[in-house]
């Protein structure tokens, strides 16, 4: 990969003798494992507690997050450093840059390899096998390490669902029951706008393909080679991008922002419902504070063969680098095998919304009660395996991915603005990231 290589071999092996140096030099210190991270806020602050745990229960290793903005920032950060010479020993990278650290060959150092050489147990049958399939290679081998996990689900509004008649314990559960639902709830004054949706490639094209089990790319969306075109450009991409766009008129689906801009509109009660990341529980849990949260499975049109599929995973892994000591890459090792154990994850579960990545912090969650206690904490789980995945929703790897999400995102800003229609929209969006598809098979063949 292009972006990577100009740190050559010989600087890195420069950087673990440098890294060794300072080791020896502080033999009672504990060695240094800094993680750049891209979680802000409500999750920043678990991150800093499992780092914490992690720390205070062995002298040897001191885990250091350190927040670098956003995940395309945090990315973008990660490559100028190791270009620099001065990256971390383990960054979080988003699922949608899996097939950019796939290609830098040099400067990843493989989490089968890592685990193996430092000597810690792991078994990549005892994760979700939505999570392993997406972060492994050809040969089945894992790449990174599953931490953070989510797949967007649908949070609702029950307060104003009562106010405008509708049952507060039944979401919608299909595209009719939203524009229906929403209908109804502008019209009863319970709200203002229908619904609104974070992240809008990642829930309404590539979440939406998957779930109805339609191609967003070519070659089992890009996991067949890089030698892809993207076919997001379908009749039942269009026909629903058509619908957002003459909802956004009546302010039954109401735009607000690339990520998770619009989550204000659903926490003061501007819109009902409110579509994103399971992830996000933990934000809405704090924000919506004059109504009650109810959860529920995205919608789907249900005269489309084969809906409802199943969902695909977003969030991010670990990568580590190279270019460090050994001793720190025992570090990592030790603090991965603690980041996937059963009550870390549990907990990490129960309070974020993103996914248990082991069987086994699925399995304690449930013997804890959690789901008894809190109904509907299952959904993202119960969604992304809701039938064995095809090649059309097991997920996507595609080269220069992030670049392909700003075009999407520039293309259906147009049709909300009225300017351009859905197939034109989706035709362009397809031309613009085909291209970004060659430069990156061209850099990487």
């Amino acid at each position: 990969m292009t972006l990577f290589r100009t740190a050559g071999t010989s600087a890195l092996a420069g950087l673990a003798v440098a890294g060794a140096t300072l080791a020896a030099g502080s033999a009672n210190a504990a060695t240094e494992v800094v993680w750049w991270h891209a979680m802000g806020g409500e999750l920043g602050q678990k991150v800093e507690k499992i780092a914490g745990d992690f720390n205070a229960m062995q002298s040897d290793y001191k885990v250091t997050p350190v927040y670098k903005g956003n995940y395309t920032e945090t990315m973008t950060a990660a490559i100028a450093a190791f270009r620099a010479k001065e990256h971390p020993a383990i960054v979080q990278v988003f699922e949608v840059g899996t097939g950019t650290m796939m290609a830098a060959k040099g400067a990843v150092y493989p989490v089968y390899e890592l685990m193996e050489k430092a000597g810690e147990p792991f078994d990549p049958k005892a994760y979700l096998q939505a999570v392993v399939g997406y972060y492994t290679d050809t040969d089945g081998n894992m790449l990174s390490m599953p931490f953070n996990s989510s797949t967007p689900i649908l949070y609702y509004n029950k307060t104003a669902f009562e106010k405008a008649g509708l049952d507060p314990n039944t979401p919608p559960k299909t595209w009719g029951d939203i524009e229906a639902f929403s209908r109804k709830i502008i019209e009863s004054g319970a709200a203002s706008c229908g619904f609104t949706t974070g992240w809008q490639s990642w829930v309404q094209l590539e979440n939406f393909s998957a779930l109805h089990n339609v191609p967003f790319a070519s070659k089992a969306n890009g996991f067949g080679g890089t030698d892809v075109v993207l076919e997001f450009n379908g009749d039942l991409q269009k026909r629903h991008v058509a619908n957002m766009g003459e909802w956004q008129t009546s302010k039954i689906f109401d735009y607000g922002g690339r990520r998770s801009d619009p989550a204000p509109k659903f926490y003061s009660g501007e819109c009902a419902i409110y579509m994103n990341s399971s992830a996000s529980l933990a934000g809405v849990r704090a924000n919506a504070k004059d109504f009650e949260v109810g959860v529920g499975m995205l919608p789907y049109y249900d005269d489309a063969a084969g809906a409802p599929q199943n969902s695909i995973i977003g969030g991010a892994t670990l990568w580590p680098l190279t270019g460090h000591s050994d001793e720190t890459y025992k570090g990592a090792a030790k603090f991965f095998t603690y980041l996937s154990s059963p009550e870390v994850q549990a907990w990490w579960h129960q309070e974020t919304g993103y996914l248990p990545i082991t069987t086994a912090a699925y399995e304690l969650s449930k013997a804890q009660g959690y789901y008894e206690k809190n109904p509907g904490a299952d959904i993202s789980v119960l969604q992304m395996n809701l039938n064995p995945p095809t090649e059309n929703s097991r997920g996507l790897r595609l080269g220069n991915f992030v670049q392909i999400r700003d075009v999407i995102n520039e293309e259906l800003e147009e049709v909300w603005a009225g300017k351009k229609s859905a197939e034109e929209a989706l035709d362009a969006a397809v031309e613009r990231g085909n291209k970004l598809l060659r430069e990156f098979q061209d850099q990487n063949s």
